[in-house]
């Protein structure tokens, strides 16, 4: 009589999200480039833009420079995990680890956590040099801001992790972003208010997540208080967040074809 198959793994195990976390933070302290990409280069490109109008227009740093509090994690995000992932899966790593008691919620939460811990000592980071080095004016609490900006790692994490499903290759990787970020970067409301678009380029922008982040962001540097748009905005990224997460669980794939 044939042995009865092993029962499929729990969907999700927190010792297997925990040791996957572990697992991919250790990858990372190993890649010196992707530590600078992920900690230094948002500080760096805020500081370079503060100076830029340092001269000329030093109040436009205050309007935009909280907006990019937002965008940068999220695109730094971005790439970094969707290029780690696919090159997990071309390695034939993410295959040994599939064939293992882990699932595939495990290696997606594993994923999230440990990029999730990046993003928040990033954005403790560009939030830290923004308001007390570089003098970004914010009326409401440094530490929303902070929130917004970690919501905004998690979900770039989640757009890496679902597109990295379609790539073969980390060239193809790269190729997605002008796809799936450079339309959220040019309707977010940061070059243009949203309200002064045209009809059906607003009509998309509501249902872009980057669209809230940077609104959550403005709400933050024009208000003292908490106010309801700005719970709004958070509560829309974070929910992006965890359906993208979803959909990435559900398109890994162990290999690429």
């Amino acid at each position: 009589m044939s042995p009865h198959p092993s029962p499929a793994p729990a969907f999700l195990s927190p010792a297997r999200t925990l040791a996957t976390a572990a697992r991919v933070l250790r990858q990372l302290g190993h890649d010196a480039r992707t530590v600078v990409l992920l900690l230094l280069v948002p500080v760096v490109l805020i500081t370079l833009l503060r100076y830029v109008f340092d001269d000329g227009s030093p109040r436009v740093f205050d309007a935009i420079g909280a907006s990019l509090l937002g965008i940068f994690p999220l695109i730094t995000m971005f790439l970094v995990t969707s290029i780690a992932t696919l090159r997990e899966r071309t390695s034939g790593t993410l295959e040994r680890l599939l064939a293992m008691p882990l699932g595939k919620g495990d290696l997606i939460a594993g994923y999230a956590l440990a990029f999730g811990t990046v993003a928040i000592v990033q954005s403790l980071l560009a939030t830290a040099v923004s308001v007390r080095a570089l003098g970004l004016d914010v009326i409401g609490s440094p530490w929303l801001l902070l929130l917004v900006a970690l919501l905004d790692g998690l979900l770039g994490t989640a757009l890496g992790l679902f597109v990295s499903a379609f790539a073969a290759s980390e060239f193809q990787a790269v190729q997605f972003m002008p796809a799936v970020i450079f339309p959220q970067l040019l309707l977010c409301g940061l070059f243009v208010a949203r309200d002064h678009m045209a009809p059906a380029l607003e009509a998309l922008s509501d249902v872009l997540p980057m669209s809230y982040a940077v609104d959550g962001m403005n709400q933050v540097l024009r208000h003292t208080d908490v106010t309801g748009d700005f719970v709004r905005d958070v509560v829309i990224v974070a929910v992006c967040a965890l359906l993208v997460l979803a959909l990435g669980a559900a398109t890994l794939r162990r290999r690429t074809a």
